[in-house]
């Protein structure tokens, strides 16, 4: 492209000077010519009045010595013979044209120009006092004709080569202006082919390549994106699956000795490395993302809290646990889908039954307020003892079979409201982790209610009690 670019305007370029200087350069020679020849016949024509007078030799050989050209021996004058008896023809200086074209110029009567060895003659007529036509004869060297004419086909020459070059150096820039851009965008196609999601364009050059750049880009975070999501996906289902395996390992736990219970207890822990595997690996390129719920999106969250509550009394009566619930004698919609708030929910109080004694109590309470809903999940058990680490996303905190992923998934049902989520101390002793979600998505709390630890970004409204709520 860069190359036809410049082929293209080296031609053009060639035949707009071509167009242009050769005509300028005939003009010039044209115009030098006249200019000698107009010179040559007004020395010519100052002859003219001494010949009205006289024919004398004399008189006649002092005029032409008056002259420039007469001086240089490029003058001559023919006056033609009388009709008296033994007149002869009268001669000053040299002659270069032929007797012929002497004649001719008397016979029509007016200036004409002949070639003559070394240049050209001019003849020019003119009438003596007998009445007879005398020619004055003025002779203009090649040299004269032509002079000044190859300075300026030189000077042509040099103005059209600098056109030239000038206008391919252009063409070269811009073609350079125009490739680069492409062989960019082509390379980080090649590139993002290739796995590097990373590569990105910059949007420079002309126009639509500058749109190309751009659709480019966009195309590249929309693929990074859907693979963030996929990653996602693959890491939230496969944390769903630790909740019905923490009730196998507490089931198992509670089976006693013996070879079946040894492989039963194995066959549990070896899944729980497997999906924390699966977690961890879909998990490490995830990308700062987070998405709200579609139009339209929702649950009541009180039935939700109901019926996670109820599967988990069964392993929290088995382990002696005393259970609290509290707000949730009415509906109270949410814009949080369902299975959302529901891995949510699995993910904190599986942490309670993972990380406290058994026999520890917890609760949980849901509090409705004009424009945010918050869900307390409160237990009695030893607490947090870093709470801010806790926070950090996909943070483990050093203990055995956990991917510290549960907290992230909190943290995103809240956020995508425009809520947060926080981490304190409870009424019951332990540690109380507290969801604000956001009705409007504008709420966010201010922590006026308690002490804790913010887990997510900042949002709208920060520092604002939701009206109406009462905790």
């Amino acid at each position: 492209m860069r190359w036809a670019l410049v082929k293209v305007c080296l031609a053009v370029t060639v035949m707009v000077v071509v167009a242009f200087a050769v005509p300028l350069g005939l003009v010039i020679k044209e115009m030098a010519r006249d200019r000698a020849f107009s010179n040559a016949e007004r020395w010519a024509a100052a002859i003219g009045p001494t010949l009205s007078i006289t024919t004398d030799r004399d008189s006649l050989d002092r005029a032409v010595q008056t002259t420039e050209v007469g001086i240089a021996g490029r003058m001559a004058v023919h006056v033609p013979a009388t009709d008296e008896p033994g007149s002869v023809p009268l001669e000053i200086g040299r002659r270069r044209a032929a007797q012929q074209d002497l004649e001719t110029t008397r016979r029509i009567g007016r200036a004409s120009i002949s070639e003559v060895p070394g240049g050209y003659a001019l003849l020019q007529p003119t009438a003596v006092a007998s009445g007879r036509i005398a020619v004055v004869e003025v002779y203009v060297p090649e040299g004269d004709v032509s002079n000044g004419v190859a300075t300026a086909w030189l000077v042509l020459s040099g103005v059209g080569l600098a056109l030239i070059v000038g206008s391919v150096a252009v063409a070269d820039r811009l073609g350079v202006r125009m490739v680069q851009p492409a062989q960019r965008l082509a390379g980080a196609a090649h590139d993002l082919g290739e796995g590097r999601l990373g590569v990105r364009v910059p949007e420079e050059g002309p126009t639509e390549l500058r749109s190309a750049a751009a659709a480019f880009n966009s195309m590249a975070d929309q693929v990074v994106q859907l693979l963030a999501n996929e990653r996602e996906l693959a890491a939230d289902l496969s944390h769903r699956l630790r909740t019905p395996l923490t009730v196998l390992r507490l089931n198992a736990a509670s089976l006693g000795e013996g070879p079946a219970a040894e492989q039963t207890r194995a066959a549990v822990e070896q899944l729980e490395r497997e999906v924390d595997t699966i977690i961890r690996t879909a998990r490490e390129q995830r990308s700062q993302t987070q998405g709200a719920a579609g139009p339209g999106a929702g649950c009541d969250v009180s039935e939700v809290v109901r019926e996670r509550m109820d599967f988990w009394s069964a392993l929290a009566e088995d382990e002696g646990r005393k259970v609290r619930l509290a707000g949730v004698d009415r509906p109270v919609r949410i814009p949080v889908a369902r299975p959302e708030l529901a891995a949510a929910l699995d993910a904190l109080l599986g942490n309670v039954f993972r990380h406290t004694p058994l026999g520890t109590a917890f609760s949980v309470d849901v509090h409705n307020g004009d424009d945010a809903v918050i869900v307390l999940v409160s237990d009695a058990g030893p607490g947090i003892s870093d709470p801010k680490a806790a926070l950090v996303r996909g943070n483990s905190g050093g203990k055995d079979g956990s991917t510290g992923l549960g907290l992230d998934i909190v943290r995103r049902v809240a956020e995508s409201t425009g809520g947060d989520v926080r981490i304190g101390h409870s009424v019951l002793g332990g540690t109380e982790v507290r969801i604000w979600i956001g009705l409007d998505g504008r709420t966010a709390s201010d922590g006026r209610h308690g002490h804790g630890h913010r887990l997510g970004r900042s949002r709208r409204g920060a520092g604002k009690r939701p009206a109406g709520l009462k905790i």
